[in-house]
């Protein structure tokens, strides 16, 4: 199996942003992480990250040529607005799950809504890091 990890908006400064809500660990860290797990389940991960919505949309197109087997995206911010994140993903047959490091629903009203939602497989928050784990066993167990 490959899996295409894409992080969106401002999770570089992960470690540094708001750690009572997103935790101490750098976004290294946690890909450290993610590749750890995926090396023992013997499953192949490729990582992206970009502060820009075109550079995202670009990244996830490119999963379908690059023939990734799932996608799974934390979009930031761009979860709650990008109408043009959602198109792409409807727009190749490649599975996504959409993660994020918070409990979304239990934040700011403007956080509770996910515009790319619908054109995902399912949506996973609130389990930090596992968020990820989490997001690649579904596409595993698809």
């Amino acid at each position: 199996m490959k899996i295409k990890i894409i992080n969106g908006p401002n999770l570089n400064l992960l470690g540094l942003r708001e750690p009572d809500v997103y935790g101490a660990e750098t976004l290294s860290d946690i890909n450290d992480y993610i590749q750890s797990f995926c090396d023992e389940a013997e499953i192949e991960v490729n990582f992206s990250r970009s502060n820009h919505e075109g550079d995202i949309i670009d990244q996830i197109h490119q999963a379908h040529f690059d023939k990734f087997d799932g996608i799974v995206i934390n979009a930031g911010a761009f979860t709650h607005y990008s109408y043009a994140i959602h198109d792409a993903i409807s727009g190749i047959p490649v599975p996504t799950v959409e993660v994020h490091l918070s409990a979304i629903h239990q934040r700011e009203e403007f956080r509770h809504k996910s515009v790319i939602a619908p054109a995902c497989i399912g949506q996973i928050s609130g389990f930090g890091k596992e968020s990820y784990i989490l997001g690649i066993l579904a596409l595993q167990n698809r």
